[in-house]
């Protein structure tokens, strides 16, 4: 939706007319090249000898928008950059985004072309070298120690300008009582016009609201500072608005205040911290479109008592910084230990060496000045033994927990901490992970820290979750003794062990993880699902944990109607913060990116729990014991990554690049597109449409003219084997209706609006089979009478006999929620039976849906690669088979199933030509003769046109055909059979 918001404001024209007035402009680097409302003489002499050296394409505008609804964060990322040579250069976008979030869109926008990426099935996992992470190219990312880089390369043509789109979604983590959002700032180079804006909208009262200063560094992990601190240093030109529930944070400083701050164009990180006010009790849920999100997060509990081992590597790479910051940190962690936690230290290198050989001892003040002492004497040398420093910490704690002074309510951990491989004893990374669970036997948990570029990281992350712990890294670079205290900081107040989240049985599912070993102070539980039935007044849920002393029990009942209005008022107060903007929003541009943003922000909930389940997916892989089993976890994984465009390391990324000529100019775009076969959208028949056939005659036009393409259709053989009746909705939407007895076709067109839920068969209570279709709106083509156009962008078919079951069809995902939940990619050829329903998708083509064996519908997906402003990716509603539908059935399509219509020619008047009237159901309907494209353009069809959104024609008016929801069964209002 991001790419349609924005060519809707940018339409190909307007891009054009842009890139005519730059070819006038003067191409000298001179103040007004950026915008700025300041005189000449006040650009410092350095600022001026740097953009006179610019030989690389100059960004005009960085334009970052982020909302953040109920800590689930988008963020949408507009670049433009101008190339003002007369030769093509290549311009390298390159974003930094959080480690733990997802790209879900990438898009460019050069010479006036639309480039839009296609997340897609990834065939083989990308290998690494040393457990070293790749930078990814071409619309990739790999991790670093916090971060991902983005980075694609795009040849500009001489004398054009580029626009490079990203979105990306990331679920903020609570870390030591506050939720941390980090945006990076590295383009690189001066920017003409660098805008901020990032908005915060809570459930809850948004409390402890801070931004730092700009951090260049990585994160310390150590606490936050003070907000008068940070208030002291806020980045130049920053607003805070705070109203309670909203927050807005602006920044946007012109080029003469960034080049005070740097003139290399990496300003660094704008950070935001913040937390929210949390009632005691079972936690926060919030309810949209089906979907629920649990936040758990109790507070003022007693803290339970901890048994810790931790495990530290001493061998030879350690020397120097590393191993003095981490006996640094090891001596301020032990002044944080309570006096009823117990504890041991164990040193590894070729030899492995035990504080204490009998165990475990209480942190009393001379056991913690005793080892202070051992960790002083920590020396580095030698090799790694990773296997046998594991089994000797995990034998220590065992037999502690096996004796008689254990405390049963404790929680019992090791801390392992390692900058390099196994080179000593055994070195084969599946032997020690199951001499780890050999050795761990469920008992306690193991966190694992990596320090610098050596570590196998995959070793130390499938070692932790294994055994129900967290991975750390810490760059090569960085404070290694802070980061190593925040992690322990952050597990080192267990309040909470066993928790077990349950909701009401039957009235939930594909619950995202809802049992944790452990909860600690300052963090959060968070839980995702969806609703089996959205008409159920509540939903009980229950929490059991244990504390300290004893185990507890937390139990309600959620309203969910009441916490569905109260989430809803939430979006609203999101889209109307985005709508209303900042200092930073002066731009078009980020006013665009909050609209695009709004739509996402629709149905954040059900996004979350995608995020989630692919988040629990990839750990399921890891964490799999046989090929089997992982193939599973990877196949739903994958699945769900390309369902919601997730850019994970189950998928790639996959955009086509602009064509440069050796003269520098832009190649011309090809006379058949490779997919323009698939556009079948125009549908022709009324004024619009012939209008539109004559526009995409022209030279100018920037897509090729659908009648030089579709011919190719009937030559495809995915839609070739498609047999099916006129009977349809398709296109902006045009209806087709059959009456095969009376030998007449019927079309007529339905005006709706964007959002609106149109019932299309309702059957509900004979047969058991509704069809409901949901219209998205798009801009109409130029010259038009109309204002907008709409198409069908999801189908629902929902099936309640002999159990429910449904099919939810888009253009890039299917949907099928039978005896199992599978989520099946579009563009991949697949059959699947799930009893009470049937799927079989032919790649990019066509969708058949069977069910019972007596009803078939298809659904074609109309699908754009270089789509014009006007243009969206739809689908089309076609009946295949409707014998087992009954006589009742209603609908805009369904009421017509067994009816009989007859023509009637009225004698002409005076000076007037003779009319034609049908007759329906004693109804006279006024016609004129059409010919419409069906079967995505391979067959015109002539037909009878009812104007008016089909008045007279159709039982009742258009309003009564609209659904509450997707779901919605109910059936429709037979409205008014007046006749004339």
């Amino acid at each position: 939706m991001l790419l349609w918001t924005l060519l809707a404001f940018f339409s190909l024209g307007a891009l054009g007319q842009l890139e005519d007035s730059l070819l006038e402009d003067e191409m000298d680097f001179d103040l007004a090249d950026f915008d700025l409302d300041i005189p000449p003489r006040r650009v410092p002499r350095q600022v001026k000898t740097i953009l006179s050296k610019e030989t690389k394409p100059h960004i005009q505008e960085l334009s970052i928008k982020t909302t953040i609804i109920s800590r689930y964060a988008f963020t949408a990322v507009y670049c433009a950059m101008l190339n003002r040579h007369s030769a093509a250069s290549t311009g390298v976008f390159q974003f930094q985004i959080p480690a733990d979030a997802y790209v879900s869109n990438f898009t460019m926008i050069i010479g006036g072309r639309v480039y839009q990426s296609e997340v897609r099935p990834r065939q083989k996992r990308v290998k690494q070298e040393n457990g070293k992470p790749r930078n990814k190219e071409a619309g990739g990312a790999s991790p670093e120690a916090e971060v991902e880089v983005f980075r694609m390369e795009a040849s500009i043509p001489g004398r054009n300008r580029a626009v490079f789109l990203l979105t990306y979604e990331q679920l903020l983590q609570r870390r030591l009582g506050r939720y941390e959002h980090v945006t990076s700032l590295r383009p690189l180079q001066l920017v003409s016009r660098l805008g901020l804006e990032v908005t915060i909208v809570d459930h809850s009262a948004i409390t402890d609201l801070e931004v730092l200063p700009l951090r260049n560094g990585r994160s310390n992990g150590a606490a936050a500072p003070s907000a008068a601190k940070s208030a002291a240093k806020l980045p130049v030109t920053t607003v805070i608005t705070n109203e309670k529930n909203v927050c807005r944070i602006t920044f946007s400083p012109n080029i003469v205040q960034q080049a005070k701050i740097t003139t290399s164009g990496v300003l660094g990180d704008f950070v935001i911290r913040y937390d929210v006010q949390r009632d005691m009790g079972i936690g926060d849920i919030q309810v949209l479109n089906g979907h629920f999100v649990h936040y758990f997060a109790p507070k003022d509990l007693p803290v339970v008592p901890k048994n810790v081992v931790f495990v530290i590597d001493t061998s030879g790479s350690m020397t120097g910084t590393k191993i003095k910051q981490t006996q640094e940190a090891l001596f301020t962690i032990l002044r944080d230990l309570r006096y009823e936690d117990h504890f041991n230290f164990i040193s590894f290198s070729n030899k492995i060496k035990v504080w204490k050989p009998d165990g475990l001892v209480q942190a009393t003040a001379d056991n913690v000045s005793d080892a202070k002492r051992f960790i002083l004497r920590l020396t580095a040398n030698g090799g790694t033994n990773i296997d046998g420093a594991i089994q000797t910490g995990s034998s220590l704690l065992r037999d502690y927990l096996s004796g008689p002074s254990t405390n049963p309510n404790s929680v019992s951990l090791i801390i392992f901490l390692t900058d390099g491989q196994p080179t000593v004893g055994e070195k084969q990374a599946p032997v020690i992970l199951g001499n780890t669970r050999s050795a761990v036997q469920e008992k306690f948990c193991i966190f694992t820290i990596g320090i610098g570029n050596d570590v196998d990281y995959r070793l130390l992350e499938r070692m932790a979750l294994e055994n129900c712990g967290m991975m750390r890294r810490i760059g090569e670079e960085a404070n290694a003794s802070a980061m190593l205290k925040g992690f322990y900081d952050e597990i080192g107040t267990p309040l909470l062990s066993d928790i077990r989240i349950n909701y009401t049985e039957d009235s939930v599912q594909y619950v995202t993880q809802h049992l944790f070993t452990n909860y600690f102070n300052g963090s959060e539980i968070v839980i995702a699902g969806k609703l089996t039935d959205r008409t159920a007044e509540s939903l009980h849920v229950q929490v059991t944990a244990s504390n300290n002393d004893k185990s507890i029990i937390l139990e309600t009942d959620v309203p969910l109607r009441h916490r569905q209005i109260e989430t809803e008022k939430r979006v609203k107060a999101a889209t109307a913060a985005m709508a209303a903007g900042g200092p930073a929003s002066g731009s078009d541009v980020t006013q665009v990116l909050g609209s695009a943003l709004t739509t996402i922000a629709e149905d954040f909930v059900e996004r979350l729990w995608g995020f989630l389940s692919v988040k629990d997916g990839l750990k399921s892989r890891l964490r799999s014991q046989t090929s089997r089993e992982r193939d599973g976890h990877v196949r739903q994984t994958t699945n769900l990554s390309v369902t919601y465009h997730f850019l994970t390391p189950l998928t790639k990324l996959e955009v086509e690049k602009p064509e440069v000529l050796a003269d520098g100019s832009m190649a011309p775009a090809p006379t058949n597109p490779p997919g323009a076969e698939e556009v079948a959208n125009e549908l022709p028949g009324d004024a619009d449409d012939d209008k539109l056939k004559q526009s995409e005659g022209k030279p100018s036009s920037q897509t090729s003219s659908l009648r030089d393409t579709i011919g190719k259709v009937e030559r495809r053989p995915a839609k070739k084997s498609v047999t099916i009746s006129k009977t349809s909705a398709d296109g902006d939407p045009h209806f087709v209706v059959e009456f095969p007895l009376s030998k007449l076709t019927v079309c007529f067109n339905i005006n709706g609006e964007p959002g609106h839920v149109l019932r299309l068969v309702s059957d509900h209570k004979y047969s058991g089979v509704t069809v409901n279709g949901k219209l998205i709106g798009a801009p109409a083509p130029a010259g038009s009478h109309k204002q907008q156009r709409t198409y069908f962008s999801t189908i629902i078919i929902v099936v309640d006999r002999p159990k429910r079951a449904y099919i939810e069809v888009t253009p890039k995902r299917v949907i099928l929620d039978g005896r199992d939940r599978m989520v099946l990619p579009c563009q991949s050829t697949v059959a699947v039976d799930s009893g009470e329903l049937s799927v079989a998708i032919v790649g990019r083509s066509n969708v058949t849906v069977t069910v019972g064996g007596n009803i078939a519908f298809v659904i074609l997906l109309h699908q754009y690669k270089n789509p014009a402003p006007y243009q969206r990716d739809h689908l089309g509603f076609y009946i295949g088979n409707s014998k087992g539908l009954s006589h009742n059935c209603h609908g805009l399509i369904g009421q017509f199933l067994y009816e009989e219509v007859g023509l009637v020619e009225l004698p002409a008047q005076e000076g007037a030509k003779a009319s034609q009237v049908l007759k329906v159901k004693e109804r006279s309907v006024p016609v004129v003769k059409k010919s419409r494209r069906i079967y995505s353009g391979a067959q015109n069809v002539d037909c009878w046109f009812a104007r008016n959104n089909a008045a007279k024609l159709i039982d009742g008016q258009y309003e009564d055909y609209l659904a509450s929801h997707m779901f919605d069964t109910g059936e429709t209002p037979r409205g008014n059979k007046t006749s004339i």
